[in-house]
């Protein structure tokens, strides 16, 4: 039996969407580095041992260092388990130790790398994000600083601000860059256009009258050049003195 017409039109839907996730993975999963977290430390009060945790792509290796001044422990190595992301899933005696030393949150978020659900947006580089975090608005900015440091100092950048004023006007007076360099984007967003305009009109002034100044030194240093010594004079004066 032949297929129909719109039995062929369906399936290659749905072929192509199937190649476009399995793209988006691969475009995704390459913003992946090793390790995807990793987090070291000594234990609490009770315990003086070292530890460190690290989750790759594929399993998570735990770390440990006896540090003790018990004689019996002077000689032990370093231990060290590896087991895959399922497998960590599995083990609470691992999970319950990796809370104990470094918290609910490491915990939380190592579990989360074993799930599958890994952060791409804190890995994307700052050129990116700065284009996503200019479609928010301004008042949400504030909020999206509070939840981490990274995007604390992103939106806080004089490159976040500057490409939030030029996305609100249209048109930039010649002095705004350079007023900008002083007094920062951020100010230059939240002044008045009549206050702007009187901050690019002083400092325009100052300008003119330190580049006035300087025009004034090369003209004396011009006019008043160093004077040399007459020949015979200086040859003279040194006769009279014997």
């Amino acid at each position: 039996m032949t297929p129909s017409y719109s039995t062929l039109t369906l399936l290659l839907c749905i072929s192509l969407n199937a190649v476009a996730m399995v793209t988006q993975q691969t475009v995704m999963a390459s913003l992946l580095t090793d390790p995807l977290f990793e987090t070291s430390g000594r234990g609490p009060s009770t315990n003086k041992n070292y530890y460190n945790c690290v989750v790759t792509k594929k399993d998570v290796i735990w770390r440990w260092w006896m540090i003790s001044p018990r004689a019996v422990y002077r000689l032990s190595k370093p231990g060290q388990l590896i087991m895959s992301h399922e497998d960590f899933l599995d083990d609470t005696k691992l999970q319950n130790e990796l809370r104990t030393m470094f918290g609910y949150g490491a915990l939380h978020y190592t579990k989360a790398l074993c799930q599958g659900h890994f952060d791409y947006l804190a890995r994307l580089p700052d050129s990116l994000l700065l284009r996503i975090v200019n479609y928010l608005e301004i008042e949400d900015v504030g909020q999206l600083g509070q939840t981490s440091r990274r995007f604390r100092q992103l939106c806080a950048s004089e490159e976040f601000w500057e490409q939030a004023v030029r996305r609100c006007c249209k048109t930039l007076s010649p002095g705004v860059p350079a007023l900008a360099r002083e007094v920062g984007w951020r100010t230059i967003l939240f002044t008045n256009k009549l206050q702007l305009q009187k901050l690019i009109n002083r400092r325009r002034l100052r300008a003119e009258e330190e580049e006035a100044v300087l025009t004034a030194e090369k003209r004396s240093e011009t006019s008043c050049p160093d004077l040399e010594p007459v020949p015979g004079v200086e040859k003279t004066m040194e006769g009279s003195g014997h």
